[in-house]
């Protein structure tokens, strides 16, 4: 049992033990199926606190023989397979946390991996020759290792783990010497000849695929997993919606203020929720935007603020809940090297500040609290305008329940002189994504629907209280040009809007909003309608 070398399997009893735990086991069905294969090498790169370092402990303690994990496992998943127990602590497994050692190394990394691994086979294999090559020195270790499969004494292959792989091509970009000296490295592991006896399965992580570097094929053999296609790895990254109802059911949370607040990243036609936030969320019993202990501010300013013709109108439509069509494959998989809008939204797509939606290729802002992210960032950042604008959010919102009419007029005009002036017209749909920003904070306790369908038409916006809003009051938004708010009022009365919203508390407010397009002012009308009542 080594630190590196064959670990232990505390890293996943602690976490299987954790009163929130979801099995995600299953992968081990499909790593099983890639063992030996001649396509062996798999790569994962999702955003950070998707759950890769948890699934590359669970990995550990299946496949290392430096534990014995059969009672840890039974029960779970991986337990009902038929090959459960061929492949179970019957591997060489080396797991290399990457951003470890440049937290502590630098332009001497790949030699202190290398001292340190070493260390360890020559406390068990002190008579093999440690001044040679990496690949020799594991073809050698491979050789002296047996283990009973199938009841058959074979030679031990290795299982590798690299958690945080792409973090010196990353950090150290500059330094191109470093970089060739890690990738030959890895080389060594995962494609050099002696690899093709030893490796029984590479496995490795990080935030972005895999980048293409010129003359350098050490990883051009890897299976990719990723935040735009995940395959058949898509459920085991994340938390599921099933999984998240049952979270929910458990600790008694509203469901549909769960889903607001952190489902949407939609990976491969699969509802995905970032499982750290639910998890903090369930732990603390309280809905937030958990990105805030994140490095989101500086991540999104500096994509978003790099002035590409036509992104800050793409941030504004995302933010009002719309979607931007993006060209995904052009990026060349490095942060350092943004050259376009198109790259620009990639790449926050693959650090989880964006969704994307592979079938339509779009990308949009996957939740509530991304974009409460969004929102902070934005407050630090160039764009200032836009920040204020959302910074009245929770002013206006209060100002509709408590039936402040001017007030709302006055915030409403400031909200839509911001969001014409970045779409450079001023039309209807102008107004209503306007007014949609407007009531940004909304979602923290309102399901927000625009155009919501009733049996004579359509409201413009509905904003219907989840059970734990605090009994906040329903509301039917209608939005007049160049007309009256009065009109819009009698609108919703005349079509039976309220209808759609019975059983949603007993008072709905009626809000009405006329825009004059010659003055550019806004009228505001509030009127409670009581469910009760006969009107």
């Amino acid at each position: 049992m080594g630190t590196y070398f064959n670990p232990s399997n505390g890293g996943f009893r602690k976490a299987s033990r954790d009163e929130i735990y979801v099995d995600k086991t299953g992968l081990i069905n499909i790593l099983n199926r890639r063992l030996m294969a001649e396509k062996n090498c798999i790569s994962v790169s999702h955003a950070r606190r998707f759950g890769k370092s948890q699934a590359a402990r669970m990995i550990d303690a299946y496949y290392s023989r430096g534990c014995d994990s059969k009672e840890l496992f039974t029960g779970l998943k991986i337990s009902e397979s038929e090959d459960f127990l061929k492949h179970l602590n019957k591997y060489n497994v080396i797991h290399l946390d990457i951003s470890s050692f440049t937290d502590d190394y630098t332009d001497n990394v790949v030699n202190e991996i290398r001292r340190h691994i070493f260390n360890e086979f020559k406390e068990l294999y002190p008579d093999i020759d440690y001044n040679n090559s990496t690949a020799w020195i594991l073809k050698k270790v491979y050789d002296k290792t047996e283990e009973i499969i199938d009841g058959k004494s074979v030679k031990c292959p290795f299982v590798i783990i690299i958690d945080e792989w792409d973090c010196i091509v990353r950090n150290f970009s500059d330094n191109s010497a470093l970089v060739h000296e890690y990738l030959q490295f890895l080389h060594s592991l995962f494609k050099s000849e002696e690899s093709q006896e030893f490796l029984a399965l590479g496995y490795i992580t990080g935030i972005l695929p895999i980048k293409k570097i010129k003359d350098e094929s050490a990883l051009n053999n890897f299976l990719e997993y990723t935040m735009i296609d995940s395959g058949e790895l898509t459920e085991y990254f994340g938390f599921t919606e099933k999984e998240v109802e049952m979270l929910c059911e458990k600790y008694g949370i509203n469901t549909d203020s769960v889903k607001e607040w952190y489902n949407g990243y939609l990976i491969d036609e699969k509802h995905m929720y970032n499982p750290n936030s639910v998890y903090t969320a369930m732990m603390r019993h309280k809905l937030d935007s958990y990105w805030k202990n994140t490095s989101a501010f500086d991540t999104i300013n500096t994509f978003i603020t790099l002035n590409f013709d036509g992104l800050k109108k793409d941030v504004m439509t995302m933010l009002e809940g719309g979607k931007v069509s993006v060209i995904t494959d052009k990026f060349q998989n490095d942060l350092s090297v943004i050259n376009s809008r198109d790259d620009a939204l990639t790449a926050l797509i693959h650090l989880g500040y964006l969704g994307y939606d592979n079938k339509r290729r779009k990308a949009f802002i996957p939740n509530f609290e991304v974009a409460t992210a969004f929102h902070l960032a934005l407050e630090t950042g160039k764009w200032s305008d836009i920040a204020d604008t959302l910074t009245r959010c929770d002013e206006i919102l209060w100002a509709t329940i408590d039936g402040e009419s001017d007030k709302v007029a006055e915030l409403l005009e400031l909200s839509h002189e911001t969001y014409t002036s970045i779409l450079k017209y001023n039309d209807e749909n102008a107004l209503s994504c306007a007014i949609t920003m407007a009531y940004f904070t909304a979602p923290a306790y309102y399901t927000v629907i625009r155009e919501l369908p009733t049996g004579k038409g359509f409201a413009d916006i509905a904003l219907i209280p989840r059970a734990d809003s605090g009994n906040k009051p329903a509301m039917i938004i209608e939005l007049k040009w160049d007309k009256n708010a009065d009109t819009a009022i009698r609108q919703i009365k005349e079509k039976r809007y309220t209808g759609k919203l019975k059983g949603y508390g007993k008072e709905i407010l009626l809000v009405g909003v006329n825009y004059d397009k010659e003055s550019r002012k806004h009228e505001c009308v509030i009127e409670r309608w009581d469910d009760e009542s006969t009107h």
